[in-house]
């Protein structure tokens, strides 16, 4: 059994952050951080290092998402064919200046 945990390096002094950062607090670059996932073994206690490796856009698959309708036209149109399943879409109400 193994767990996977996810680090974001600084290409320039190798500061860790468990998340992306535009600017590295270490060396105050800009853009530096690379994504790394460790998976460690529980059992033997020995962890591997896995770096991301990018990809070209074109390369990208797109998945199918199944869209429903809200029953608006223009709203459907503005979110892409209607709401995914699990997706989280703010909407405010314009209200009238008195």
């Amino acid at each position: 059994m193994s767990k996977i945990k996810t680090v974001f390096v600084c290409n320039e002094c190798g500061y860790e952050s468990p998340k992306w950062l535009g600017k590295c607090p270490s060396c105050n670059e800009w853009n530096t951080f690379y994504e790394e996932k460790i998976v460690k073994d529980l059992q033997s206690g020995k962890a591997i290092v896995k770096q991301a490796k990018p990809i070209k856009l074109k390369n990208v698959e797109i998945e199918k998402m199944v869209r429903v309708s809200t029953g608006f036209e223009e709203l459907d149109r503005v979110l892409g064919g209607g709401i995914v399943k699990g997706s989280l879409i703010l909407l405010r109400r314009r209200t009238r200046n008195r």
